[in-house]
Protein backbone atom coordinates (compact mmCIF):
# COMPACT_ATOMS: atom_id res chain seq x y z
CA UNK A 1 0.00 0.00 0.00
CA UNK A 2 1.71 3.44 -0.87
CA UNK A 3 1.92 6.08 2.20
CA UNK A 4 1.10 9.61 1.96
CA UNK A 5 2.09 11.98 4.32
CA UNK A 6 0.19 14.99 4.93
CA UNK A 7 1.03 18.21 6.91
CA UNK A 8 -2.36 19.98 7.21
CA UNK A 9 -3.11 23.70 8.33
CA UNK A 10 -6.07 25.04 8.54
CA UNK A 11 -7.17 28.57 8.78
CA UNK A 12 -6.14 28.83 12.73
CA UNK A 13 -3.89 31.58 13.32
CA UNK A 14 -4.30 32.05 17.02
CA UNK A 15 -2.01 31.23 19.78
CA UNK A 16 -2.38 31.93 23.71
CA UNK A 17 1.62 32.12 23.96
CA UNK A 18 4.18 35.33 22.87
CA UNK A 19 6.84 34.35 21.67
CA UNK A 20 8.96 37.25 20.39
CA UNK A 21 10.31 35.10 16.85
CA UNK A 22 6.75 33.93 16.45
CA UNK A 23 4.77 36.38 14.05
CA UNK A 24 1.51 34.86 15.89
CA UNK A 25 2.85 35.37 19.28
CA UNK A 26 -0.82 36.30 21.03
CA UNK A 27 -2.87 36.70 18.33
CA UNK A 28 -6.69 35.50 18.05
CA UNK A 29 -9.63 34.39 16.01
CA UNK A 30 -13.30 35.48 15.95
CA UNK A 31 -15.98 32.71 16.97
CA UNK A 32 -16.60 33.00 13.05
CA UNK A 33 -13.47 31.86 12.70
CA UNK A 34 -13.11 29.00 14.81
CA UNK A 35 -15.91 27.79 13.89
CA UNK A 36 -15.20 27.42 9.92
CA UNK A 37 -11.67 26.11 11.31
CA UNK A 38 -13.59 23.62 12.79
CA UNK A 39 -15.52 22.59 9.67
CA UNK A 40 -12.90 22.74 7.98
CA UNK A 41 -10.78 19.77 9.86
CA UNK A 42 -14.36 18.12 10.45
CA UNK A 43 -14.30 17.87 6.32
CA UNK A 44 -10.49 16.87 6.73
CA UNK A 45 -11.06 14.25 9.43
CA UNK A 46 -14.15 12.43 6.90
CA UNK A 47 -12.14 12.52 4.08
CA UNK A 48 -9.11 11.06 5.45
CA UNK A 49 -11.02 7.85 6.57
CA UNK A 50 -12.38 7.79 3.34
CA UNK A 51 -8.83 7.19 1.52
CA UNK A 52 -7.62 3.91 0.94
CA UNK A 53 -4.19 4.89 0.94
CA UNK A 54 -1.70 4.28 3.93
CA UNK A 55 -1.58 7.70 5.58
CA UNK A 56 0.44 10.00 8.00
CA UNK A 57 -1.01 13.24 9.21
CA UNK A 58 1.16 16.56 10.91
CA UNK A 59 -1.25 19.21 12.14
CA UNK A 60 1.56 22.27 11.64
CA UNK A 61 -1.37 25.25 12.48
CA UNK A 62 -0.13 28.69 12.67
CA UNK A 63 -0.50 28.83 16.30
CA UNK A 64 -1.66 26.21 19.17
CA UNK A 65 -3.99 24.37 18.06
CA UNK A 66 -4.79 21.31 21.13
CA UNK A 67 -6.57 24.68 23.09
CA UNK A 68 -9.20 23.78 20.53
CA UNK A 69 -10.82 20.76 22.07
CA UNK A 70 -12.02 19.95 18.42
CA UNK A 71 -8.43 19.69 17.45
CA UNK A 72 -8.09 16.74 20.34
CA UNK A 73 -11.36 15.31 19.09
CA UNK A 74 -9.84 14.88 15.58
CA UNK A 75 -6.88 13.93 16.25
CA UNK A 76 -8.41 10.62 19.01
CA UNK A 77 -10.76 9.71 15.81
CA UNK A 78 -7.89 9.87 13.36
CA UNK A 79 -5.57 7.65 15.13
CA UNK A 80 -8.39 4.93 15.47
CA UNK A 81 -8.35 4.91 11.43
CA UNK A 82 -6.53 1.25 10.56
CA UNK A 83 -4.94 2.90 7.61
CA UNK A 84 -3.24 6.09 9.45
CA UNK A 85 -0.58 4.89 10.71
CA UNK A 86 0.46 8.35 12.46
CA UNK A 87 -1.14 10.98 13.31
CA UNK A 88 0.88 14.18 15.13
CA UNK A 89 0.75 17.69 15.69
CA UNK A 90 2.96 20.96 16.47
CA UNK A 91 2.10 22.00 19.92
CA UNK A 92 3.39 24.01 22.91
CA UNK A 93 1.73 21.58 25.32
CA UNK A 94 -0.13 23.71 27.38
CA UNK A 95 -3.81 22.20 26.41
CA UNK A 96 -5.65 19.93 28.82
CA UNK A 97 -4.41 16.13 27.66
CA UNK A 98 -8.20 14.41 29.12
CA UNK A 99 -9.71 13.78 25.00
CA UNK A 100 -6.16 11.35 24.13
CA UNK A 101 -7.00 9.16 26.96
CA UNK A 102 -9.63 7.57 24.40
CA UNK A 103 -6.72 7.62 21.56
CA UNK A 104 -4.96 4.62 20.09
CA UNK A 105 -1.54 5.02 21.52
CA UNK A 106 -0.17 3.15 18.69
CA UNK A 107 -1.41 5.78 16.54
CA UNK A 108 -0.77 8.85 18.28
CA UNK A 109 2.29 10.84 18.88
CA UNK A 110 3.33 14.75 19.62
CA UNK A 111 5.53 16.95 18.57
CA UNK A 112 5.73 19.25 21.88
CA UNK A 113 7.68 22.62 21.53
CA UNK A 114 9.97 24.36 25.01
CA UNK A 115 9.03 28.35 25.06
CA UNK A 116 11.59 29.17 28.14
CA UNK A 117 10.09 32.71 28.07
CA UNK A 118 6.66 31.40 28.05
CA UNK A 119 6.64 28.59 30.57
CA UNK A 120 8.60 27.68 33.54
CA UNK A 121 10.70 24.34 33.15
CA UNK A 122 8.83 22.83 36.14
CA UNK A 123 5.28 23.44 34.65
CA UNK A 124 6.65 21.94 31.22
CA UNK A 125 8.39 18.67 32.64
CA UNK A 126 4.83 18.26 34.67
CA UNK A 127 3.14 18.32 31.32
CA UNK A 128 5.78 15.62 29.69
CA UNK A 129 4.76 13.43 32.93
CA UNK A 130 1.55 13.73 32.09
CA UNK A 131 2.25 12.55 28.56
CA UNK A 132 4.69 9.66 30.18
CA UNK A 133 1.29 8.82 32.61
CA UNK A 134 -0.49 8.51 29.94
CA UNK A 135 1.68 6.42 27.15
CA UNK A 136 1.83 8.52 24.67
CA UNK A 137 4.88 9.00 22.34
CA UNK A 138 6.26 12.50 21.62
CA UNK A 139 9.89 14.84 21.08
CA UNK A 140 10.50 17.86 22.77
CA UNK A 141 11.83 20.66 20.92
CA UNK A 142 13.34 24.34 21.39
CA UNK A 143 14.57 27.13 19.75
CA UNK A 144 18.23 26.94 20.39
CA UNK A 145 18.85 30.87 21.39
CA UNK A 146 21.91 31.32 23.32
CA UNK A 147 20.06 33.04 26.40
CA UNK A 148 18.41 29.55 26.52
CA UNK A 149 21.31 27.34 26.19
CA UNK A 150 21.24 26.77 30.41
CA UNK A 151 17.81 25.84 30.19
CA UNK A 152 18.50 23.32 27.06
CA UNK A 153 20.73 21.76 28.72
CA UNK A 154 18.80 21.33 32.12
CA UNK A 155 15.77 19.97 30.31
CA UNK A 156 17.90 17.37 28.66
CA UNK A 157 19.01 16.54 32.10
CA UNK A 158 15.70 16.28 33.72
CA UNK A 159 13.55 14.70 30.40
CA UNK A 160 13.17 10.95 30.48
CA UNK A 161 16.48 9.56 28.51
CA UNK A 162 13.68 7.95 26.09
CA UNK A 163 12.82 11.48 25.23
CA UNK A 164 14.65 12.92 22.15
CA UNK A 165 15.41 16.49 22.57
CA UNK A 166 15.85 18.69 19.28
CA UNK A 167 17.06 21.97 19.22
CA UNK A 168 16.02 24.06 16.12
CA UNK A 169 18.81 26.27 15.14
CA UNK A 170 17.71 30.02 15.25
CA UNK A 171 18.45 31.57 11.78
CA UNK A 172 17.43 35.33 11.81
CA UNK A 173 20.72 36.25 12.26
CA UNK A 174 23.80 34.77 9.80
CA UNK A 175 26.32 32.60 11.55
CA UNK A 176 24.92 33.03 15.05
CA UNK A 177 26.78 30.19 16.82
CA UNK A 178 30.23 30.16 17.29
CA UNK A 179 31.96 26.35 16.86
CA UNK A 180 31.77 25.71 20.83
CA UNK A 181 28.06 26.60 20.57
CA UNK A 182 27.27 24.31 18.14
CA UNK A 183 29.45 21.30 19.89
CA UNK A 184 27.38 22.35 23.11
CA UNK A 185 23.91 22.18 21.49
CA UNK A 186 24.85 19.02 19.77
CA UNK A 187 25.78 17.55 22.97
CA UNK A 188 21.97 18.16 23.90
CA UNK A 189 20.87 16.90 20.14
CA UNK A 190 23.63 14.88 18.23
CA UNK A 191 21.34 15.76 15.11
CA UNK A 192 21.52 19.34 15.86
CA UNK A 193 24.02 19.81 12.58
CA UNK A 194 21.40 18.89 10.15
CA UNK A 195 19.18 22.07 11.40
CA UNK A 196 22.18 24.23 10.69
CA UNK A 197 22.32 24.77 7.27
CA UNK A 198 19.89 26.31 4.29
CA UNK A 199 20.09 23.95 2.25
CA UNK A 200 21.05 24.47 -1.45
CA UNK A 201 17.58 22.69 -3.22
CA UNK A 202 17.02 24.47 -6.60
CA UNK A 203 16.42 21.51 -9.70
CA UNK A 204 17.17 18.70 -6.38
CA UNK A 205 15.08 15.63 -5.78
CA UNK A 206 11.99 16.35 -3.32
CA UNK A 207 9.45 14.21 -1.96
CA UNK A 208 7.00 17.02 -1.64
CA UNK A 209 4.16 17.07 -3.93
CA UNK A 210 4.17 13.20 -4.93
CA UNK A 211 4.15 11.09 -1.16
CA UNK A 212 4.22 14.01 1.01
CA UNK A 213 2.14 17.39 0.37
CA UNK A 214 0.10 19.90 2.68
CA UNK A 215 -3.29 20.72 2.77
CA UNK A 216 -5.14 23.97 3.88
CA UNK A 217 -8.48 24.38 5.36
CA UNK A 218 -10.23 24.23 1.61
CA UNK A 219 -8.42 21.31 0.27
CA UNK A 220 -6.03 22.93 -1.49
CA UNK A 221 -2.75 20.69 -2.17
CA UNK A 222 0.60 22.36 -2.12
CA UNK A 223 3.76 20.46 -2.61
CA UNK A 224 4.65 21.98 0.76
CA UNK A 225 4.71 25.10 3.36
CA UNK A 226 7.19 26.87 1.84
CA UNK A 227 5.77 26.81 -2.32
CA UNK A 228 2.56 28.33 -2.71
CA UNK A 229 1.55 26.88 -6.45
CA UNK A 230 -1.55 25.08 -5.86
CA UNK A 231 -1.12 21.82 -7.10
CA UNK A 232 -4.98 20.25 -6.82
CA UNK A 233 -7.67 19.83 -3.98
CA UNK A 234 -8.32 16.88 -2.08
CA UNK A 235 -12.10 17.20 -2.37
CA UNK A 236 -11.49 17.14 -6.21
CA UNK A 237 -12.25 13.41 -7.68
CA UNK A 238 -9.34 13.40 -9.89
CA UNK A 239 -7.11 14.68 -7.30
CA UNK A 240 -4.34 11.94 -6.89
CA UNK A 241 -3.35 12.50 -10.73
CA UNK A 242 -1.40 16.26 -9.63
CA UNK A 243 0.68 13.96 -7.30
CA UNK A 244 3.83 13.32 -8.82
CA UNK A 245 7.79 13.07 -8.25
CA UNK A 246 9.10 16.88 -9.11
CA UNK A 247 12.16 18.55 -8.55
CA UNK A 248 11.94 21.96 -5.99
CA UNK A 249 11.83 24.85 -7.60
CA UNK A 250 13.02 27.15 -4.41
CA UNK A 251 16.56 28.18 -4.30
CA UNK A 252 17.25 26.60 -0.57
CA UNK A 253 15.62 24.51 1.84
CA UNK A 254 16.32 25.46 5.64
CA UNK A 255 13.35 24.06 7.59
CA UNK A 256 13.12 20.43 8.97
CA UNK A 257 9.56 19.64 7.68
CA UNK A 258 11.12 20.66 4.26
CA UNK A 259 14.61 19.10 3.72
CA UNK A 260 13.10 15.84 5.41
CA UNK A 261 11.77 15.01 1.83
CA UNK A 262 14.72 15.37 0.40
CA UNK A 263 15.71 11.67 -0.97
CA UNK A 264 19.47 12.47 -0.92
CA UNK A 265 19.82 13.34 2.80
CA UNK A 266 18.54 9.59 3.92
CA UNK A 267 16.82 10.87 6.80
CA UNK A 268 14.03 8.35 6.11
CA UNK A 269 16.69 5.96 7.00
CA UNK A 270 16.87 8.08 10.69
CA UNK A 271 13.22 8.99 11.58
CA UNK A 272 11.88 5.80 10.28
CA UNK A 273 8.01 5.82 11.49
CA UNK A 274 8.93 8.54 13.40
CA UNK A 275 9.57 11.04 10.71
CA UNK A 276 6.37 12.83 11.26
CA UNK A 277 6.59 13.45 14.98
CA UNK A 278 10.77 14.11 14.64
CA UNK A 279 11.40 10.83 16.82
CA UNK A 280 14.50 9.06 15.45
CA UNK A 281 13.52 5.36 14.94
CA UNK A 282 15.91 4.00 17.60
CA UNK A 283 15.77 6.77 20.03
CA UNK A 284 18.21 6.70 22.79
CA UNK A 285 19.97 3.98 21.32
CA UNK A 286 20.04 4.83 17.37
CA UNK A 287 22.87 3.65 15.55
CA UNK A 288 25.55 6.54 16.09
CA UNK A 289 26.80 5.03 12.95
CA UNK A 290 24.36 6.59 10.66
CA UNK A 291 25.99 9.70 10.86
CA UNK A 292 29.46 8.39 8.95
CA UNK A 293 27.38 5.81 6.70
CA UNK A 294 25.48 9.09 5.30
CA UNK A 295 27.58 11.98 5.85
CA UNK A 296 25.67 14.93 4.50
CA UNK A 297 26.38 18.17 4.82
CA UNK A 298 25.17 21.34 3.04
CA UNK A 299 28.78 21.47 1.46
CA UNK A 300 28.11 18.03 -0.15
CA UNK A 301 24.71 19.32 -1.03
CA UNK A 302 25.46 22.18 -3.04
Amino acid sequence: MNTWNILYRGPLSSCNYECSYCPFAKTSNTRAELQQDERDLERFTAWVAAQSKRIGVLITPWGEALVHPYYRRAMSALSHLPHVYRVSVQTNLSAPLDDFMAANRATLALWTTFHPSQVTLARFLARCRELDALKIRYSVGVVGLRAHFAAIEELRQKLRPGVYLWVNAFKEEENYYQPNEIERLSAVDPYFHWNLHHYPSAGKSCRAGDTTFTVDGKGAVRRCHFINEILGNIYEPDFGDCLKPRNCSTATCGCHIGYIHRPEMNLNGLYGAGLLERIPAQWPETDRAFAVKYPVCQRELA
